[in-house]
């Protein structure tokens, strides 16, 4: 595998990372944002909510669950994983520079899930007046077109299809950061998932996809970011509200277990006809 960051995403030079909640960036792609950032490489992050309706761990945080501060101790444990990541390009969709010129500043609320029949989380019933998904298109998408372009970016990162296991944020960041990708001619990243670990019976569905035998999947590139595991474990230390490190492995909220990737995975998608 190719250990230098530079070369990375074709080296394409400034990627933007499109992610749903605090936490996201760093289980799915924390290695690979500290590498790009060790090797100068400038990496972007969006996040386009605050996760304030996401579970929260047992123990001192508990109280947290359902108010309205906890999206805000989120935003603190988001701003010390990025830290630890060494990533310094951040901001809130809806916040400068992810806003539209002449419009105020406005937060997208976390939109919230259930668990669907098939494993697969679906959209909640209950999704509030701001939440992401409520918002018309066109106003995130000019957000996201204005920080694309103040950071120059060169690339973009985000899910797949059904957001890695179908939550409806997830899949609104992936229709989002395409149609920027597809407008302004960027290149296009989806993070590879493990279907098989996906939904409310297993870990965390952040993983690798790896085709039969275990070896990844042709058309994937793989990068190594085992010279930036600690940087990834104490990023994950940070999101303290949505889960545990337990050695090499994330425990997440309902109980499960997933190791800590060190192997990050992602698809480039041809351009959109």
């Amino acid at each position: 595998m190719d250990q230098d960051p530079t070369t990375w995403f074709d080296g394409t030079g400034r990627v933007l990372f499109v992610h749903a909640h605090p936490d996201d960036e760093t289980i799915a792609t924390g290695g690979t944002l500290a590498a790009l950032a060790e090797a100068g490489a400038e990496p972007g992050l969006v996040t386009l909510t605050r996760g304030g309706r996401g579970e929260v761990t047992p123990g001192p945080f508990a109280a947290l669950a359902g108010t309205a501060q906890l999206a805000a101790h989120r935003e603190t444990e988001l701003a010390a994983a990025l830290f630890m990541l060494g990533v310094d390009r951040h901001a809130f969709l809806g916040t400068p520079p992810a806003r539209a010129a002449g419009l105020g500043p406005r937060v997208y609320a976390d939109s919230g899930m259930m668990w669907g029949a098939d494993g697969l989380a679906t959209a909640s019933p209950d999704a509030a007046a701001d939440a992401l998904t409520r918002a018309s298109a066109i106003e995130p998408l000019n957000d996201l077109l204005a920080l694309a372009a103040n950071w120059e970016a060169e690339a973009i990162v985000s899910y797949d299809a059904i957001g890695g296991y179908g939550h409806p944020d997830h899949v609104f960041a992936h229709r989002l950061a395409r149609a920027v990708a597809h407008g302004l001619d960027l290149p296009y990243w989806e993070i590879v998932t493990d279907r098989s670990n996906a939904g409310a019976g297993g870990a965390d569905p952040h993983v690798s996809e790896v085709g039969e035998a275990g070896e990844p999947a042709e058309d994937t590139v793989a990068y190594d970011v085992s010279p930036w595991i600690e940087r990834k474990t104490a990023a994950l230390r940070s999101h303290a509200t949505q889960l545990t490190v337990d050695g090499d492995a994330i425990v997440h909220v309902g109980g499960q277990r997933q190791p800590i990737d060190v192997i990050e995975r992602f698809r480039r998608l041809p351009r959109l006809g």
